[in-house]
């Protein structure tokens, strides 16, 4: 049996230069943290006496005598790509899926990170990030960018540049009390909207060409903000650049946005709030707001209609929490 601990990100620039049809012509970044939220894929082989070879449990059970007739896409693909077979798989996580903070791909990259271990094999963080782009971009044939993926795998405060020769990860360079004093700062509620991000994922696609100069501008707030984080400036600063990341993200398509996430965003810039976002590709999900920590309460009174969800920074990335190795003969 094994059981992986796979964190969530947050994505505070860039977001949209990750999309490979941008950053293959004009190189991408993103500056995005994960956090103390995670997902749980725990994994064993399926013992022979069932009337089923394959369990599947996340928000429903599928129960198969095949791979190819489960219809979690994910695992299906997954299960094929390393030839796993009698499998019993259990998802859970600390938040809902489809909220932006990267949920499905924290759980391809536990997925095949519990897949590698049961298989005896070791998988580095870089494979686990390649191995979860390849499954979900193109296995799964599921539009987005490739920003998460890697997030869940290394786990951190990180810098990601993105070219066509592929990606490198960059630890921000902050002392640990500015970061807490940034933690402290960033206030997070959830929505209640939940959406599919490929759905508007796909729309971001379809305009990049039209959406160049804004993209350029939210590639270039990720220097900008790194110079921030990385000085002596007042954090303040990071807090007014979210916002206006934000105005140019909602610019990109209609469907990033709505007139009830907007009235959400106005009571809390009206609250004291200095800037925010919302997370992931768009139309649902988290809001990430950066408040003076004297105004929260204001700001949570303002919002009282949605769930707060108090976090800290984490560092580890994905990890194995359990292993233990099992006796399976495929042939048998």
């Amino acid at each position: 049996m094994v059981i992986t601990k796979t964190p969530f990100r947050m994505s505070f620039f860039g977001g949209g230069t990750d999309y490979p049809d941008y950053f293959n012509k004009y190189g991408g970044a993103v500056l995005s943290s994960t956090f103390d939220k995670y997902c749980y894929v725990t994994v064993r082989h399926v013992p022979r006496f069932f009337d089923y070879t394959n369990q599947i449990k996340y928000s429903t059970i599928e129960q198969t005598q095949s791979v190819d007739e489960i219809r979690h896409p994910a695992v299906r693909e997954a299960m094929k790509f390393l030839d796993m077979r009698e499998i019993q798989l259990n998802y859970d996580a600390d938040l809902p899926a489809r909220s932006g903070l990267g949920t499905s791909s924290a759980f391809a990259v536990g997925m095949l990170n519990a897949f590698y271990a049961l298989k005896g094999k070791y998988a580095d963080k870089r494979k686990l990030a390649d191995d979860a782009i390849y499954l979900e971009r193109v296995l799964c044939k599921e539009d987005g960018g490739v920003q998460d993926q890697i997030a869940a795998s290394f786990g951190g405060f990180n810098r990601i540049n993105f070219s066509e020769s592929g990606y490198t990860v960059h630890p921000v360079v902050i002392s640990e009390d500015r970061k807490a004093m940034l933690n402290d700062r960033l206030a997070l509620f959830f929505t209640g909207f939940s959406r599919f991000s490929s759905e508007v994922a796909k729309e971001q696609e379809k305009s990049i060409e039209a959406n160049l100069k804004r993209l350029d501008e939210m590639k270039g707030l990720v220097d900008s903000a790194e110079r921030i984080l990385t000085s002596k400036v007042n954090l303040d600063e990071f807090g007014k650049l979210l916002d206006y990341t934000w105005k140019l993200k909602r610019g990109l398509t209609s469907k990033i946005s709505t007139d009830s996430i907007d009235e959400v965003y106005k009571a809390a810039m009206d609250a004291g709030a200095l800037g925010g976002k919302l997370l992931g590709a768009g139309g649902g999900g988290f809001l990430l707001f950066y408040v003076d920590p004297e105004r929260r309460p204001k700001l949570k009174r303002a919002l009282k209609d949605f769930l707060y969800v108090p976090f800290k920074f984490e560092s580890e990335g994905t990890s194995i929490l359990y292993y233990k190795a099992e006796y399976y003969d495929i042939n048998s």
